[in-house]
């Protein structure tokens, strides 16, 4: 894998990191539910889904 990959899959961690800390993930604490779920819980599944994704495209398409 080239550098220029890795350091894609670096920024990803760190935007990760941002998403996943305790600030950010309160502001989507709320008594709101979406399909009976609470807001939160959704907010942390999708961010989790939406990275492994970004992390397969970036794997899968540059790894050489």
């Amino acid at each position: 894998m080239k550098r220029r990959h890795e350091q894609k899959l670096v920024i990803l961690s760190i935007g990760l990191m941002i998403a996943f800390s305790i600030p950010i993930s309160l502001l989507f604490n709320s008594e709101r539910e979406v399909l009976g779920y609470p807001l939160i819980l959704i907010y942390l599944f999708v961010v989790w889904l939406i990275s492994i994704i970004i992390s397969f495209v970036i794997v899968k398409k540059y790894n050489e």
